[in-house]
C-alpha cells in the first residue's frame, strides 16, 4: 500500500489532494496546524485510511517529531505533498521582520524541513509535489514575502529533483485563482477573466497533483506546472 503525507491537508487544496489520494487506496497522513479542520476531516473520513497530526510545519522541531510518528506507523513515504502555506499581503513599510520570517518559514522552509527529516523514509520510486503559486511569476502590490516564498518553491523544486533523483521525482504546481469556499458566489466577470471560462476549483489542482505523483508521470521531474485557466497568458488593459 502506498503511504502519502500531505501538509496543510485538512482544508482547501490540501484537503482535496488528501481525499483524492484516499480514493486511490493510499494511506494518508495529514499534517495541519488547525485542529478544528483536522477534527472535521476525521469525521468526514471515519473508517478510511486517513490519520492526522497537529503540526506547524514552519517549525523544524515539530516536523522532525511528525516524521518520527510516520516512521513508527508506516515506515516509509511514497508520496509527499507540500501544500501548507499562508498568504499575507502586508505593505513593506508595515511588515515586521517576524511577519517576513513567518511567511517564509511556513511557505518555503517547511519544504526543506519535510525533506530533511523525511528523506530517510522516501521509498524507491517515490514522488514529491510542492504547491507554489502563479505569484512566483507575477505580482500584485504588497506581495513581497508571499511572492518570494513561492518563487523559492519553484527553485527548491528543481534543486531537490537533482539531489533526490533517480529515487524520488520532485515537481511543483503553481495554481492560479482557485476558489476554496464560495465558488457559487463568483461573478460572471470573475469567470470571464480566464481563457478557459471559469475560476479554478480545488479538484483541478488535486487532479494535477495525483497525476504527477503517479507512475504515468515517471519521466517528469524538476518541473513547475502553472494551472491557472490560462489567466497568466491573457493581457489585461485598464479601460
Amino acid at each position: 500500500m502506498k503511504v502519502s503525507v500531505v501538509t496543510g491537508g485538512a482544508h482547501g487544496i490540501g484537503k482535496a489532494i488528501a481525499l483524492a489520494l484516499l480514493e486511490q487506496g493510499s494511506a494518508v497522513m495529514v499534517l495541519d496546524v488547525n485542529d478544528q479542520y483536522i477534527d472535521t476531516l476525521k469525521r468526514e473520513t471515519s473508517g478510511r485510511l486517513l490519520q492526522a497530526l497537529v503540526c506547524d510545519v514552519g517549525n523544524a522541531d515539530e516536523v522532525a517529531q511528525a516524521m518520527d510518528v510516520i516512521a513508527k506507523l508506516h515506515g516509509k513515504i511514497d508520496y509527499m505533498v507540500n501544500n501548507a502555506g499562508i498568504g499575507r499581503f502586508i505593505p513593506i513599510d508595515e511588515m515586521t521582520v517576524e511577519d517576513w520570517n513567518r511567511i517564509l518559514s511556513v511557505n518555503l522552509s517547511s519544504i526543506f524541513y519535510m525533506v530533511k527529516f523525511g528523506k530517510c523514509l522516501l521509498a524507491e520510486g517515490s514522488a514529491i509535489v510542492n504547491i507554489a503559486s502563479t505569484r512566483a511569476i507575477m505580482s500584485e502590490p504588497n506581495g513581497e514575502a508571499y511572492g518570494a516564498s513561492k518563487g523559492g518553491i519553484v527553485a527548491l523544486t528543481h534543486a531537490l529533483s537533482v539531489s533526490l533523483g533517480p529515487q524520488t521525482r520532485v515537481n511543483c504546481i503553481s495554481p492560479g485563482w482557485v476558489e476554496v469556499n464560495q465558488y457559487d458566489q463568483l461573478s460572471e466577470n470573475d469567470h470571464a477573466q480566464h481563457p478557459c471560462g471559469r475560476v479554478g476549483k480545488v479538484d483541478d489542482i488535486a487532479g494535477m497533483a495525483t497525476f504527477l505523483l503517479s507512475e504515468k508521470a515517471g519521466f517528469i521531474t524538476g518541473q513547475n506546472f502553472v494551472v491557472d485557466g490560462g489567466i497568466t497568458k491573457k493581457m489585461i488593459y485598464s479601460e
